[in-house]
């Protein structure tokens, strides 16, 4: 067999296994967006009353959360209670957003002192933020109706389907930076 069979027969078999590996990257992708479509009641797709609302009721002292690990007059930090890693927490402010989607330039600042606050606080339980996922998730792939940012370490302790799920920058979780950078850029 002359080389220029064989190196088109490896170009031929190069080709398939890029386009098996997209197939499955694909297939992941989809499988995640199944998750979370079965997981979020379909009643909870319709703008979810602050009364209704899970993490409106931590917020506010009228339901028994997990234990509140840091508070302010604009959010609480908390444990999550699915932890995607052996650090996982949750930053939701004390007013009802219901995402990133309905947050403007207006709300930049919040964004900020929520990234900037959920920094200091893993900072201050010796974590490392280097290696830490902060960020949130997009509509439709979120859980609960209420803006929460995610603060998950170390990245290296997540199992396969939570890095897919937190996985950074992707069509349905923004980093906190990136979410502050996109308000920033939005209009009023």
């Amino acid at each position: 067999m002359s080389s220029s069979k064989r190196n088109g027969s490896c170009r031929n078999v190069w080709k398939k296994k890029k386009c098996i590996l997209f197939s499955i990257l694909i297939f992941l992708i989809f499988v995640l967006f199944v998750k979370y479509t079965i997981e979020t009641n379909i009643k909870s797709f319709n703008a979810q009353s602050p009364a209704k609302c899970l993490f409106c009721q931590f917020a506010s002292g009228n339901r028994t959360p997990p234990v509140l690990e840091f508070e302010n007059d604009e959010y609480v930090i908390f444990k999550d209670i699915r932890p995607a890693s052996t650090y996982h927490y949750l930053a939701i402010p004390k007013k009802h957003y219901e995402s990133l989607k309905v947050l403007n330039k207006s709300h930049v600042g919040l964004v900020s002192r929520m990234y900037s606050g959920m920094v200091d606080f893993l900072g201050s339980k010796g974590i490392d933020t280097s290696d830490a996922v902060i960020g949130f998730h997009i509509p439709p792939f979120i859980s609960q109706h209420h803006l929460h940012l995610h603060g998950i370490s170390p990245i290296s302790g997540m199992g396969f389907w939570d890095r897919i799920n937190f996985l950074t920058n992707s069509f349905w979780f923004k980093s906190g930076k990136d979410a502050i950078d996109s308000l920033e850029r939005s209009e009023l």
